[in-house]
């Protein structure tokens, strides 16, 4: 196993880790992002983003984390492909490790993001990827004029309902309640798009299909009656859940696993910070996100400079 040596290590190539990388690596910090798949994050699989200042006319996810990767590699960001397996404390420093490799370094930055919530229904998980998806972006365009189902009722759910209507020929919205919790801009696109239809009070109890889906199972929760929508897919959007496993015991998390951290990003732990989605806080964006990894990057910078005071006055 390779023993290397990092002033920071970002675990998530995000929004928040890629500013993060930006940021650490033009204060001449030496610094790795781990990152285990594409560079970008749930970002990166978003069809177009309208929020984010500076794009009058939006921008598509993958082109922002394009170029969000680029400028942090032009100052110097070593990005390797992988994850955290464990972190470990070493005096001062945190060993951190990952396949293959371990990492000694000052200061940890988590901006590991996170994941679809499963509903865990019959069908859910023997039909992923055979017509059950969590990434409209990514698997809309194979269902061209079919029916589809969103379940959902976020930004997340219709925003990817509104993008689905480009392929699909009727996509269906089932909402557990009787009014969307999506931005009102988004709800006023959903209920005046000619194909989208919004099943209200209504929840999947089990997706249909043997090699492929079929179909799925709905109950009306104000009159418990049971119907069968022909579907060939169904998209699941009923919420998130933090990529915090590896750590559990490490530093404090909310009862949803969110990470807790000041102002500064700084952790329970010293040396840990956490940026982004996978941090407690109210808003999840990219322009959240973005300000997350920038302000990390700049406590991280002051963290390490003690440190090496402290070493120094030691020595």
């Amino acid at each position: 196993m390779r023993v290397l040596e990092y002033d920071l290590l970002i675990a998530g190539g995000g929004p928040a880790g890629l500013t993060a990388g930006l940021y650490a690596a033009r204060a001449k910090l030496r610094t790795v992002l781990l990152e285990k798949m594409a560079a970008g994050g749930q970002a990166a699989s978003t069809f177009m983003i309208e929020n984010y200042p500076g794009f009058p006319e939006g921008i598509s996810g993958s082109d922002l984390a394009q170029a969000m990767e680029n400028q942090a590699k032009r100052f110097g960001l070593e990005i390797v492909n992988g994850e955290v397996e464990q972190l470990i404390p070493r005096g001062q420093l945190w060993e951190v490790v990952q396949e293959g490799n371990k990492f000694i370094c000052k200061a940890v930055l988590v901006a590991t993001g996170t994941n679809p919530v499963k509903l865990g229904i019959p069908g859910e998980q023997e039909l992923t990827g055979r017509g059950v998806s969590y990434c409209a972006t990514c698997d809309g365009p194979f269902f061209h004029g079919q029916d589809v189902g969103v379940v959902g009722g976020g930004d997340s759910a219709v925003d990817e309902a509104l993008y689905l209507t480009r392929f699909a020929n009727l996509v269906y919205v089932i909402h557990r309640r009787n009014a969307l919790r999506a931005e009102k801009i988004l709800q006023e696109r959903a209920l005046h798009n000619e194909k989208i239809r919004i099943l209200w009070d209504t929840v999947v109890t089990k997706v249909l299909g043997e090699t492929g889906v079929e179909g799925i199972e709905l109950k009306n929760l104000k009159t418990q009656e049971k119907q069968t929508l022909k579907v060939s897919g169904v998209f699941f959007y009923v919420g998130l859940k933090p990529n915090t496993e590896f750590l559990r015991g490490v530093v404090r998390v909310d009862e949803q696993g969110y990470v807790i951290t000041d102002g500064n990003m700084a952790t329970s732990a010293p040396g840990i910070f956490a940026a982004g989605d996978v941090r407690q806080k109210l808003l999840r964006q990219v322009a959240t996100a973005v300000g997350d990894g920038a302000t990390a990057a700049f406590a991280v910078e002051r963290y390490v400079e003690s440190l090496s005071s402290f070493q120094k006055g030691g020595s």
